[in-house]
């Protein structure tokens, strides 16, 4: 689901928590050693999210916050925030070339680059998280 995000909308909020779960708490986000990437720049994108990114002239970037059921990837364009909200079990993640990782929602697609070594670390822990998430025997899917 793209969505804007910028304004404090209690529908959006709750359809975007039953998407992705709510955030985590403290205790959680000390377990997990933090919940957000870095600053990421975008390298090529869907035809939608490229439609938003090239109405100002300030470099495509976004940062990646983890939810219990999913994550959002956020960006901004002309001084309105932009996410895409993700649940785990649509979330394809490719690693492409050694410096960019690919990010798929049905239609929508997202590269970034992975300059640095905490943006590899990030994308560990967002492929162990998913992994986390699935089912893990037959009766969990009932």
């Amino acid at each position: 689901m793209l969505a804007n995000l910028s304004y404090n909308d209690p529908k959006l909020t709750q359809s975007v928590n039953a998407l992705v779960g709510p955030p985590f708490n403290l205790k959680e986000r000390w377990r997990l050693k933090g919940i957000g990437s870095s600053k990421l720049y975008i390298t090529e994108s869907s035809v939608d999210i490229y439609n938003l990114l090239i109405l100002d002239q300030n470099t495509n970037s976004c940062n990646i916050e983890l939810r219990p059921k999913g994550i959002i990837v956020r960006f901004r364009s002309l001084l309105e925030t932009y996410g895409l909200v993700i649940p785990y079990y649509k979330l394809k993640l490719y690693k492409g070339k050694a410096e960019e990782y690919s990010i798929y929602l049905d239609q929508h697609r997202i590269k970034v680059a992975a300059i640095t070594k905490s943006t590899h670390a990030f994308f560990k822990k967002l492929s162990r998280e998913k992994i986390n998430s699935l089912p893990q025997s037959p009766d969990d899917l009932l």
